[in-house]
């Protein structure tokens, strides 16, 4: 078999997965870090920086050449700065509500992408997807348990509140970062396009962190729980997104990337087993629709 012969559809289905897990395991350990006083920008610096190491030996190991044009530079500091952003939104997000919650949120980043698309020339979403992005707009309603945040007498908690506009925000920004990517960057190849977001990610994370803009950013973790989590969250980060590159030509994407959306439910059930992070029933109905509700629409065919 060649070795860029896509892979039997099960064992494709199977890594991306399992790459999902690992992304949202990612997640759990930046919640557990966090709560033992790390600061989110050294997880962020951490994060991006080992990422960056193998991403680095990948392109160098192809062989992959660096030269940009002066438009395409502009538009790769754009893409990084925004992954920057939606890196810092989303564990934001993880801080202040459950983490599947976040995960939840952040999948509203194909409605956004899709509509971005259509506000820029593109095309409207046809009616199958209208009715898809309304349905995972309610699913969401449900899972963020709006109604009874809505029906409770006391103030709405603004943890969730915070939580809520980071994750949206994070998934809004992502979709921007998309969009650049397909419309602006798709002839740079995939390794140096992401080994050049992450040292941007990295560098903007470093300059904000010793300028000291955000109280705590760069703070260590004041116990070894704190360190040990800060260590899984950059190896589960790291391993999932050098292997999502290095088995790409071979995971046939167009067609089993909806896979990936599983990453949710992955943290719902890693929240209840490790945070003890429970929702009610309705959350988890909310959660299985928007999570059905984004593959499906990944899985619609575009004109």
């Amino acid at each position: 078999m060649s070795a860029t012969a896509p892979l039997p559809r099960h064992i494709a289905v199977l890594i991306l997965a399992a790459l999902a897990c690992s992304f949202a395991g990612n997640h759990i350990a930046a919640r557990i870090a966090f709560d033992h006083d790390t600061g989110l920008l050294l997880a962020m610096l951490c994060r991006a920086g080992v990422t960056l190491l193998v991403l680095a030996a990948l392109v160098f190991y192809r062989g992959e050449a660096l030269r940009l044009s002066r438009q395409t530079w502009g538009w790769q500091l754009v893409l990084g700065l925004l992954i920057a952003v939606q890196s810092f939104c989303i564990y934001s997000a993880v801080m202040r509500i459950p983490v599947a919650l976040a995960l939840l949120v952040v999948n509203l980043a194909p409605i956004f992408l899709a509509l971005l698309s259509w506000a820029l020339g593109g095309p409207a979403p046809t009616r199958r997807a209208t009715v898809l992005m309304a349905t995972i707009l309610f699913g969401l309603v449900l899972a963020l348990d709006v109604p009874a945040q809505l029906a409770n007498q006391r103030a709405v908690d603004a943890s969730w509140i915070e939580g809520v506009l980071f994750s949206a925000t994070g998934a809004a920004v992502f979709a921007c970062a998309l969009w650049i990517t397909a419309h602006r960057l798709a002839p740079v190849p995939g390794t140096v396009r992401s080994m050049l977001t992450l040292l941007v990610v990295f560098v903007s994370t470093a300059l904000i962190g010793a300028s000291g803009l955000l109280p705590g950013g760069m703070d260590l973790p004041t116990a070894p729980t704190g360190w040990i989590a800060l260590a899984c969250l950059v190896l589960l980060y790291g391993m999932a997104f050098s292997a999502l590159f290095v088995f790409v030509s071979r995971l046939d994407i167009t067609r089993n990337a909806p896979v990936m959306n599983i990453e949710p439910v992955a943290g719902l059930l890693f929240g209840w087993l490790i945070l003890d992070q429970l929702l009610n029933g309705l959350q988890i109905v909310g959660g299985l629709i928007v999570v059905c509700g984004v593959v499906l629409l990944a899985s619609s065919k575009q004109p």
